[in-house]
């Protein structure tokens, strides 16, 4: 007979979906990276558009993670401590470290069993097709 741990799997879960948006927020800092250089190289392109989505892509991810992050704490049956980011038990009303008063009603629900199977990152928005001129590997080298 197997034992089976659902806080164990949930916690598994929750962290693949992490390293998932963490991937995906690289893919975006590198995209940014690319648009903010042809705007350099060209005065007349303009990317601001392209630049803005991706950091607001990028700020939506890292408040998933945040979140995530604070499930697999729950899970491990801990809580962060609003004032000084402290791990504390679930149990304590105040932080060990600072001392601050946890709000009761700030308590994250336990997770149901739909909410374990968690989405993968969402995809990132389509780039714009270049011109392979723009990119050749002699321009690169400069």
């Amino acid at each position: 007979m197997a034992f089976f741990d659902p806080k164990a799997k949930n916690i598994a879960n929750y962290q693949r979906s992490i390293d998932e948006k963490k991937v995906s927020v690289s893919r975006y800092y590198d995209e940014i990276g690319r648009y903010y250089y042809k705007q350099y190289k060209d005065l007349n392109v303009d990317n601001t558009k392209d630049i803005n989505t991706r950091c607001d892509a990028i700020t939506k991810l890292t408040n998933e993670i945040e979140e995530l992050n604070v499930k697999i704490l729950y899970e491990k049956g801990l809580k962060l401590c609003p004032n000084c980011r402290t791990e504390n038990n679930l149990e304590y009303t105040f932080c060990f470290k600072c001392g601050s008063r946890f709000d009761e009603d700030a308590k994250p629900a336990p997770a149901p069993e739909a909410e374990a199977e968690v989405a993968p990152a969402e995809e990132a928005p389509a780039e714009e097709e270049t011109p392979a001129t723009e990119e050749t590997p002699a321009e690169d080298a400069e």
